[in-house]
């Protein structure tokens, strides 16, 4: 097994070459619009896994995976050339879903603003079902109240005597 700051350091000199790779040497003509995302490779450096996304439709995402399997065998000679691995890994192109996956959260996200935004409209609109504060006691009782207790308490001096 090999090192895990190795493998992470070999995965992302496949995603570097595999990009440069794409962009400047295959002239596929069903290679569309394609971003190299993410590369992945097993901790014995025998298999790695090329994420990806195509800008475009489904028919778009189809011919960029056929062009990325007919160029597979020489992006996988030059990557193992540049490694310089014992064995060169072989390569698995898998599309990459981030891109829907971003979309769906901000649905979602778009979908919660909105019920808050009407559970704020409905709560400005909201009334009380009776009186605003239906156990208030009227000021004038508060103040006989008070006086009543001051006039119950009893003066006693330090000394514990009553006057």
């Amino acid at each position: 097994m090999s090192d895990p700051a190795k493998v992470r350091r070999h995965a992302e000199r496949v995603r570097e070459l595999v990009a440069s790779v794409v962009r400047s040497q295959i002239k596929d003509p069903r290679l569309g619009m394609i971003t190299i995302t993410d590369a992945r490779i097993t901790a014995d450096l025998r298999d790695a896994t090329v994420f990806y996304t195509v800008l475009g439709d489904s028919v778009a995402q189809a011919d960029t995976a056929a062009a990325l399997e007919s160029a597979k065998g020489m992006l996988r000679s030059t990557v193992g050339k540049a490694l310089g691995l014992r064995h060169s890994p072989t390569l698995a192109f898998v599309l990459d879903d981030v891109q829907d996956q971003v979309k769906h959260i901000d649905d979602l996200l778009a979908a919660a603003r909105n019920a808050d935004a009407e559970v704020q409209r409905l709560a400005a609109q909201a009334k009380y079902a009776g009186e605003a504060q239906p156990y208030r006691v009227d000021d004038e009782d508060d103040e006989t109240d008070e006086a009543d207790e001051v006039s119950d308490v009893k003066e006693t001096p330090r000394g514990g005597e009553t006057r």
